[in-house]
């Protein structure tokens, strides 16, 4: 009997003990509760704190990143060239059309102003080189430019590549890189002053009595021409197949270091099946705004058309489509007086016969070195 009672005694002893177990550590755990609370607020504080710091840095960087470059108006602009109207409603300060076999100026606006002509300079250039006679595939380092400054330094080509003079020049002219310009000039023989001396008495030999020229890339201001000069450059420079070739084509591929690097055309009609044009070259710096000239066959004429200063980035597409319209609604020119029958004339004389490679004055449209 006592010990049936002893051991009823002894569980509700134990009962009461795992009771009262469980009921210390539920307050064991509140107290470490409100122990931890502050602490943890303090540590999510702190978390957010960085995090907010890391953004307000993204941000700072962020509004580096997208700093506004100021705005620099071009020569043409400062001049008030940009207001001069005309019939075509052109958004290039000066323009030229010209017929490339009578000299007939069938469309003039501001051509007698003298402004930075950029990277046609480039044109002139390459006419030097090529006068010089030297070796096209001797093989030049490429050089660093001279005026390289944060707003003109891009270049494709790294300092120290070699590549032949042909393929300078042809990236020089088709891709206006500048990095082949100077590269190309550098080697002149009597280097660079030589070479800027040479194409300003070039200038001088073609009549372009408002051009003066300070350095092979364009990347001067002081690079200066007008409207007509460069008419009379593009004309000299159509004669010589070369240029003509490395010029218009579309695209090119040439080694780099380890790897092939794809080139195109700066300018963008060369690809559109409207146009046939035979010789080209676009420019753009901030003083001088975005220039082209060309040498392209519409409305059944051989023609020279110059654009200078044009205000956007694709301006002076459009003006040249402009300019390409307006001529395909004129009227075809008439034709010239027939010659007199063949009997008439003076006694025959056997002509020399001409090779393909000599005649042919036509674009030849290469697109590799």
């Amino acid at each position: 009997m006592r010990s049936s009672v002893a051991m009823e005694t002894a569980n509700r002893g134990m009962t009461l003990g795992i009771r009262f177990g469980i009921w210390a550590a539920g307050v064991a755990a509140f107290v470490c509760c409100l122990v931890a609370t502050p602490q943890a607020a303090v540590a999510g504080e702190g978390r957010t704190a960085v995090k907010s710091a890391a953004k307000a840095g993204a941000a700072v960087k962020s509004r580096r990143k997208a700093r506004v470059i100021p705005y620099r108006p071009s020569v043409g602009q400062k001049q008030g060239l940009r207001a001069t109207d005309d019939p075509l409603d052109l958004k290039s300060s000066v323009a030229l059309v010209m017929d490339q076999d009578t000299d007939e100026i069938l469309f003039s606006k501001n051509a007698e102003a003298v402004l930075p002509i950029a990277s046609i300079t480039k044109l002139m250039t390459a006419m030097v080189v090529l006068d010089a006679e030297q070796p096209m595939d001797e093989p030049l380092k490429v050089t660093k430019v001279a005026l390289d400054t944060p707003r003109n330094n891009h270049s494709r080509l790294r300092v120290g590549t070699e590549l032949s003079r042909g393929e300078l020049m042809h990236l020089a002219l088709m891709s206006s890189e500048n990095r082949a310009a100077y590269s190309i000039g550098a080697a002149y023989p009597g280097g660079m002053a030589a070479l800027v001396e040479a194409m300003n008495r070039k200038a001088r030999e073609l009549g372009m009595k408002d051009s003066h020229f300070v350095e092979p890339t364009g990347l001067s201001a002081d690079n200066r021409s007008s409207a007509h000069d460069l008419a009379l450059l593009v004309k000299a420079a159509y004669q010589n197949p070369v240029l003509r070739e490395y010029s218009t084509a579309a695209d090119a591929s040439v080694s780099v270091g380890r790897r092939m690097v794809q080139f195109r055309n700066t300018n963008s009609l060369v690809r559109s099946p409207l146009w046939e044009i035979g010789l080209q070259k676009t420019g753009y710096i901030s003083q001088a705004g975005r220039c082209v000239v060309m040498q392209a066959q519409l409305a059944g004429r051989k023609l020279i058309m110059v654009l200078l200063d044009s205000a956007g980035r694709y301006s002076r597409v459009g003006d040249a489509e402009r300019i390409r319209r307006w001529l395909d609604a004129l009227p075809a020119p008439s034709a010239p007086a027939a010659l007199p029958p063949a009997a008439s004339l003076s006694p025959r004389l056997d002509s020399a016969s001409v090779s393909e490679r000599e005649g042919d004055l036509g674009r030849s449209g290469s697109d590799t070195f």
